[in-house]
């Protein structure tokens, strides 16, 4: 149905609480599994997770009321509005909590859960990733940086021993639900036992993965279930590391080492815990220090700063905070102050990796 918003628009609103006219619900279903831009539809309203088989990468703002008893559920809803779209820069999630005394247990549960969620999601992928595509290296071998331009949108990443996804399913999957199953992977509680206790990554990459995801998608292949296996492993490893460019040849850093993205093979990708950051954050209480920790490490992987940059500038940093009797700001107006933050964030970046 359509709603006048106080400016005069004409808003579209497809309304999916009432499941009891299913001839009316599925014609709204189809209409929103067809949707082609931003301006096909302006509000969806839905109980639970709206989990129908559509995906809205338009929706710029999520809004939920009551406590949320699933972690998962949490980061499924996070997922939902922070997905890659032309038409946003902001995407913001909203929870409105009935009675918020600080007091009531369930109250500071559902707070630390909603910190945990955001943190998680932001970490594993999802929010500030850059979007690559993943393809065999063999289509890519007249490429000899390993990586090209994909639609002006992000990057292509040649990795050996990967192979293309021929399933149409496993394709669906990852273009709608890939937050939905990572999040499913991630609360699983063997995978959160096999990360506690240092189990081997191949162990989980191999064994693990491929079990959650044959239970919460039954109906897959063995083929299937390989495919989207391999595909949540490169993307959870691979989607927040920024590549770099060294004396014109590009690198991923892998722990405390760079990685030629030539060189980028299933067997390395595979010896990595893909969901170690995140675990980590999920198995403790974010206190303010955590938090802290969490937001600096986030700002800092936005900034585009080289070892040379930083070693150059660090003395300028260290002049300004003696003189201004603060740290240099990256909200100030003054760019040159913005660089100087921008050089301290990655600072503390690299020692918060060192500690690790």
């Amino acid at each position: 149905y359509h709603i006048k918003a106080a400016d005069g628009r004409d808003l579209r609103v497809a309304d999916l609480v009432n499941d009891t006219d299913y001839e009316q619900r599925d014609k709204i279903m189809g209409y929103l599994r067809n949707i082609k831009g931003p301006e096909d539809i302006d509000i969806i309203i839905a109980l639970g997770m709206a989990k129908e088989g559509f995906d809205w990468p338009y929706c710029e703002t999520t809004l939920t009321i009551g406590y949320r008893g699933s972690l998962t559920e949490i980061v499924q809803i996070i997922g939902r509005c922070t997905r890659d779209s032309s038409n946003k820069s902001h995407a913001q999630f909203i929870n409105l909590v009935a009675e918020p005394n600080a007091n009531r247990e369930e109250i500071v549960e559902s707070v630390n859960n909603i910190l945990k969620a955001i943190s998680a999601s932001l970490l594993m992928e999802e929010v500030i990733a850059p979007k690559y595509t993943f393809k065999p290296k063999e289509t890519g071998t007249n490429n000899e940086s390993g990586q090209s331009s994909d639609d002006g949108s992000g990057h292509t990443i040649f990795i050996d021993g990967f192979h293309e996804i021929k399933s149409d399913k496993v394709k669906d999957i990852i273009d709608n639900d890939l937050v939905d199953i990572k999040a499913r992977i991630l609360q699983d509680p063997d995978i959160q036992h096999a990360i506690g206790q240092n189990v081997p990554a191949e162990t989980i990459n191999n064994g693990l993965i491929p079990k959650v995801i044959k239970e919460v998608i039954p109906d897959l292949t063995e083929e299937e279930t390989k495919e989207l296996s391999t595909y949540i492993v490169i993307d959870s490893v691979l989607s927040h590391k920024d590549v770099k460019d060294i004396n014109g040849q590009k690198f991923l850093e892998f722990a405390d080492r760079l990685i030629n993205v030539t060189d980028l093979n299933l067997d390395l990708i595979y010896a990595v815990n893909p969901f170690m950051d995140a675990y980590e954050i999920l198995s403790k209480n974010l206190d303010a220090k955590v938090f802290k920790s969490i937001q600096t490490y986030i700002k800092a992987m936005r900034v585009d700063v080289t070892d040379d940059e930083a070693k150059v500038l660090w003395p300028k940093v260290t002049e300004f905070a003696k003189k201004m009797q603060r740290e240099p700001s990256l909200d100030s107006n003054d760019p040159y102050e913005r660089r100087l933050a921008e050089v301290l964030l990655y600072a503390k970046r690299r020692i918060l990796e060192k500690n690790d």
